[in-house]
């Protein structure tokens, strides 16, 4: 049975080790925790079966980024996009995966892309425009265009209702029930380069081009804005367990800081942040384990660390690899995995865990 409490303790051990061609640039987990895929720079695109710890290959190096990956809510899809424009999706129903569809937009770079949590419809950027393909008419079901800038974030509101599309000076918010409907606008004084929703829904925040970061409580008209940043916020994430006034964490990369937010109980104070120091180079991922406050973050600096309650340093996990591109939490939260730049896979497991997963 899966324990919050032993799942707060910094005991990861290395598991498993494999590499692709080059700089891994995207990793995400299936829903059910069962396959890991993966891609990179040189344009692969992979599946690692964790029973099995077979690392197949869906597409092989081809010279082009792909830039972006994303699991359909069911597992029943993944999708990847890139450089060359395309949008591939495969089936994963059968034992054997295949290519249901590939959308050519050429010469656009498709690097941003997130499928719905409640629906089959998968939302992708194309320079100033967004489309969603809708995998249940296998079309695509409706044209965004975001007008001020190209798309820098997509993501969706947890409920599905929404999808949320950051760009230059401002954050827009449709309605996927009518997308016809004048989008929501969040106001930024920059340019919004990461966006994130909070698990229950009621926050979002933009990190911006100008050293800010501005969060807003759904319905309140008036966002609080954070300062003071080494440089421009490069990932957001939020924790899935609430701090003690009941509000999650926020966690931001910037540089080489990890910076962790949490809402204070006098209205007027609004947000207090407090500096994770360890990391000597840029911090290019970070993740809340889920249901914990368990933060993880990869750096160029080649550590992965690990802190315990996003406050204190439980571990630093570093094999050798000389710098990181990305991680990823399993959805259990008993296992990790990072991306290298220069191709590494790693995984690290929980405890016994370890031994279950097979060390190479």
């Amino acid at each position: 049975m899966f324990s919050l409490k032993n799942n707060n303790q910094g005991d990861f051990q290395y598991s498993w080790r494999g590499s692709l061609l080059d700089y891994i640039t995207a990793m995400t987990w299936s829903p059910d925790g069962t396959t890991l895929a993966v891609s990179s720079a040189a344009g692969e695109v992979a599946l690692l079966a964790v029973e099995t710890q077979e690392l197949r290959f869906l597409q092989s190096s081809c010279g082009l980024s792909i830039d972006c990956l994303s699991f359909s809510k069911d597992g029943q899809f993944l999708a990847a996009g890139g450089q060359d424009g395309q949008v591939k999706i495969w089936g994963l129903v059968e034992e054997k995966p295949e290519l249901v569809t590939a959308l050519n937009n050429a010469p656009a770079w498709v690097d941003r892309m997130a499928w719905s949590p409640t629906q089959n419809q998968l939302a992708f950027s194309l320079g100033r425009n967004v489309q969603v393909w809708d995998a249940d008419i296998g079309d695509i079901a409706t044209n965004l265009n975001f007008d001020n800038s190209s798309v820098l974030d997509i993501t969706w509101h947890p409920d599905g209702q929404r999808l949320t599309v950051g760009g230059y000076q401002e954050v827009k918010i449709w309605n996927s029930q009518d997308w016809n409907d004048t989008p929501y606008l969040l106001i930024i004084g920059s340019a919004s380069v990461a966006i994130a929703w909070s698990g229950d829904g009621k926050y979002i925040a933009s990190g911006n081009m100008d050293r800010t970061i501005t969060v807003l409580e759904w319905e309140n008209p008036e966002p609080w804005v954070m300062r003071g940043f080494p440089g421009k916020i490069r990932k957001l994430a939020w924790s899935q367990v609430p701090s003690k006034i009941g509000t999650p964490m926020l966690a931001a990369a910037s540089m080489e800081g990890v910076i962790v937010w949490q809402k204070h109980e006098d209205e007027s104070i609004g947000w207090e942040g407090r500096v994770l120091p360890k990391h000597e180079s840029v911090v290019q991922s970070l993740q809340f384990q889920p249901h914990s406050l368990l933060l993880a973050s990869a750096g160029e600096d080649g550590l992965v660390c690990l802190w315990q309650r996003a406050k204190k340093l439980a571990q630093v996990l570093n094999e050798g690899v000389d710098g990181f591109s990305c991680l990823s939490w399993h959805p259990q939260g008993h296992q990790l995995a990072a991306g290298g730049q220069s191709g590494e896979l790693l995984i690290w497991a929980k405890g016994s865990r370890a031994q279950g997963f097979g060390r190479r």
